[in-house]
């Protein structure tokens, strides 16, 4: 099973590229549509964007990922000796090179792996849950995320993060598009007051920024949500697998769970990396677009192993 994951995970990934760029076209094309009386444009614009995001991110996955979440590496085995010899120990029994190490300084409890493949990849772990964890709990949460990079998982969570990242600045451009083009209607209405029809093209333009504006930040939620919920359970599941102690990382996911304190600085696109959500969402609403299972079912899941 843990094979065909992988497969499949590869296989996710062209399929999370075509969705989504296909998504993004549409956006174009409705930008084009309304702001360049072209919307072969407008899809090449978004096109390009997408492009340039997916590309820097995916082949500078990890320095972009970790600068959104202002993590600073962990160069030698001094600065933090449990936490690299763990990761040490764990990369070689899962048989794929050293992740680089970063710590997070923040004191809410998380960590998240990140690469576009095992031999390019990074884990980080906030200050907080360095601090919290005992040793064989680190070793549960560490033997997770390394599952995350054995399992391929990290590939589409690279590509997610780029399209999500994308798609957040094509709604903030043509929010500001928007602006742009009310003012400049509004002088026009101030020449000539007997122009009805641009006045109604404008009420149109505002409520098209407006939709946009609210549905940008949703769209972006939906790719995360290309990130299965299934996955968590594998890398626990492969995480188990590794430490051969089920128990250190159901000790981590119950602190975890009781930690309600959300981190202070978090990028919206990478939030769903984290082993626990960071932002700390818990209205019913919200619970629509979690990429994670509840901790508690995961522990559940853990104690029958």
């Amino acid at each position: 099973m843990l094979y065909q994951q992988i497969a499949q995970n590869k296989r996710k990934t062209y399929l999370v590229f075509a969705i989504f760029f296909a998504i993004l076209g549409l956006i174009g094309w409705v930008i084009g549509d309304l702001f360049f009386n072209s919307a072969i444009s407008g899809v090449v614009i978004a096109l390009v964007i997408t492009i340039f995001y997916a590309v820097m991110i995916y082949f500078q996955s990890t320095s972009v990922v970790m600068q959104m979440n202002h993590a600073q590496p962990i160069k030698s085995v001094e600065q933090a000796p449990d936490l690299w010899h763990i990761v040490e120990d764990l990369a070689m029994v899962a048989k794929v090179p050293r992740p680089d190490i970063y710590i997070i300084d923040d004191p809410s409890p998380n960590a998240f792996a990140t690469g576009r493949d095992p031999e390019h990849s990074a884990v980080a772990v906030t200050s907080g849950l360095y601090q919290m964890m005992d040793r064989e709990e680190l070793e549960g949460v560490l033997g997770h995320e390394i599952s995350h990079i054995r399992n391929y998982d990290i590939r589409v969570s690279t590509i997610s993060v780029a399209l999500s990242s994308a798609i957040i600045f094509i709604s903030s451009m043509l929010g500001n598009m928007y602006r742009w083009g009310w003012l400049f209607g509004s002088d026009n209405d101030r020449n000539d007051s007997r122009e009805n029809n641009n006045n109604i093209i404008q009420i149109v333009l505002y409520i098209v920024g407006l939709l946009f504006a609210v549905l940008g930040p949703i769209i972006a939620a939906i790719v995360r949500l290309a990130i299965s919920r299934n996955r968590e359970y594998l890398a626990d599941a492969s995480g188990v697998e590794l430490t051969r102690n089920p128990q250190g990382l159901i000790n981590a996911l119950h602190k975890l769970e009781q930690a309600s304190q959300p981190m202070q600085h978090v990028d919206d696109a990478s939030a769903a990396l984290y082993i626990n959500d960071p932002q700390k969402g818990h209205h019913s609403v919200e619970r629509l677009f979690d990429t994670h299972p509840p901790l508690a079912d995961r522990i559940r899941r853990l104690e029958h192993m």
